[in-house]
């Protein structure tokens, strides 16, 4: 489907900038937050909401508390992990804390379909078998469940990405990040791969408003395929997936796959095999992204940060480290373009929280030793109780000449680009209007030496609650 996207504002300070010349190749060796402006105005979403059912009677709800099911390996809790770990290391303290509100339903549309928003906002648990067909239709069952509180949770992401977006385009900020975000496989009218509602489409639509040209890039492990098939027809927006390829979900992202139309050469795949280790990776990374930066020049990012490209995750099967993952984060701060950083996959929920606390210390450029704080979810990280864990052994079958044979495809397709797109300035819709909470900093230091999500607190309140009253959806814990 084409898509009709809006025409950007004049913002000289983020259009036509060129990639610092230290990021420009793909030599360059960063530190543990990067050498290159490690100090940058970072802002931070997290939903974290008390809600009142009657006078003392409180429990409080977030993006952690949503559960796909019992069996399902996807927890929404890994993001309670991250935060509290993020809080317990004092990460929040180098940040600007922000809680999102959620956008009208009307905002969604803005990429996917009026029935398939309408069908999320009606179905639950208990009605959904008057919605056989449309859960056949829309995709939704097995993989995508209906759960309690599904759109909730669906606003939830998508208007701090939406949000997280705007705030960029305001220029109030350098570096965003939603952890809860990143559900790239969603489809305009489609649920796929755990994703219902693509925040990665409607971040980018947001970012369009005042971006010429915004660049996606997606090292989950799976291809980043709801994102590329929104923007594969516009030289707009350039989608770069680094990912598993061949009998692998979603089957696509092929190297032959370049885009269509205005956008061919605007998709970039680099397909990987199993066994993808740091050196491989973070090589590959380097080389392409700068070459993409070469070439595209884009004004704004989204990185997208699924962590089931670790080592020993329940899903994956590349054998990546923390800091491997995080190296790729740290080259792309390095070019001093705004970026929204936000989640994506990641089964071992341990690992997940080990790893997004570890970008997010150098994303704000503080360094945080190894040995772990103690923190609510402490028992989680044992036996070893630090962030940075040895990887396995497998095998890596992505050779030397295989990665080359990739990377000089990729190189000389982007050389198609003979010129910088040319879009002409015209005025554009106003951003986004997202109302949010703003913590105050002494405020926000408060919260964080009490914890947001004081898990004591939190089950003392719930269990104060009666069985109708508390949310079918309460976190668990998991392995």
């Amino acid at each position: 489907m084409q898509h009709s996207f809006p025409a950007p504002s004049p913002s000289p300070k983020s259009e036509n900038r060129s990639p610092m010349s230290s990021a420009n190749g793909s030599s360059v060796a960063l530190t543990s937050g990067g050498t290159v402006a490690s100090k940058r105005r970072v802002a931070y979403f997290y939903d974290c909401t008390v809600q009142y059912l009657r006078p003392l009677r409180q429990f409080v709800t977030e993006i952690g508390n949503y559960h796909y099911g019992q069996n399902h390996p996807m927890k929404p809790h890994r993001v309670r992990m991250a935060h509290n770990l993020i809080t317990n290391y004092g990460l929040t303290k180098h940040m600007e804390v922000f809680r999102p509100r959620l956008v009208d339903w009307t905002e969604l549309t803005r990429f996917h379909s009026d029935d398939y928003i309408h069908f999320l906002r009606l179905v639950t648990p208990d009605n959904m078998h008057e919605y056989l067909r449309q859960l056949q239709r829309f995709n939704v069952g097995e993989d995508c469940p209906v759960f309690d509180g599904l759109f909730e949770f669906c606003q939830l992401y998508a208007s701090a990405s939406i949000g997280g977006a705007a705030k960029l385009n305001a220029g109030s900020a350098d570096i965003v990040i939603n952890y809860s975000g990143g559900l790239h496989h969603g489809k305009r009218s489609e649920a796929s791969g755990f994703c219902y509602v693509n925040d990665c489409v409607l971040g980018i639509l947001e970012l369009l408003k005042t971006h010429q040209r915004v660049l996606y890039i997606d090292i989950d492990i799976h291809h980043g395929d709801g994102v590329e098939e929104a923007f594969y027809t516009t030289n707009r927006v350039m989608t770069c997936s680094f990912h598993k390829y061949g009998e692998f979900f979603p089957g696509t992202g092929d190297i032959k796959d370049v885009g269509h139309g205005d956008g061919k050469h605007y998709a970039v795949n680099f397909p990987c095999r199993d066994g993808m280790d740091d050196e491989s990776f973070t090589g590959i990374f380097r080389s392409v992204i700068a070459k993409v930066m070469e070439h595209f020049a884009p004004g704004a990012v989204l990185l997208q940060c699924g962590t089931d490209s670790l080592s020993g995750d329940r899903l994956g099967s590349f054998n990546l480290s923390a800091k491997g993952h995080a190296d790729c984060v740290a080259y792309v701060k390095s070019f001093n373009i705004p970026t929204l950083v936000v989640g994506g996959g990641g089964y071992t929920l341990r690992n997940v929280a080990r790893a997004w606390c570890y970008e997010a210390s150098l994303l704000v450029g503080v360094d945080i030793p190894d040995a772990m704080p103690y923190n609510d979810y402490f028992e989680y990280y044992g036996p070893e109780y630090r962030l940075h864990l040895p990887v396995s052994n497998m095998e890596n079958l992505n050779t030397p000449a295989y990665l080359d044979e990739i990377k000089r495809s990729i190189h000389e397709n982007l050389r198609q680009i003979e010129h910088v797109p040319s879009v002409p300035f015209q005025v554009a819709p106003p951003s986004a209007r997202i109302q949010e909470e703003k913590e105050a900093a002494s405020r926000d230091r408060e919260q964080d030496d009490q914890h947001m999500m004081d898990v004591s607190g939190e089950r003392q309140a719930q269990q104060e609650l009666t069985h109708s009253e508390a949310p079918r959806h309460a976190a668990e814990f998991y392995d």
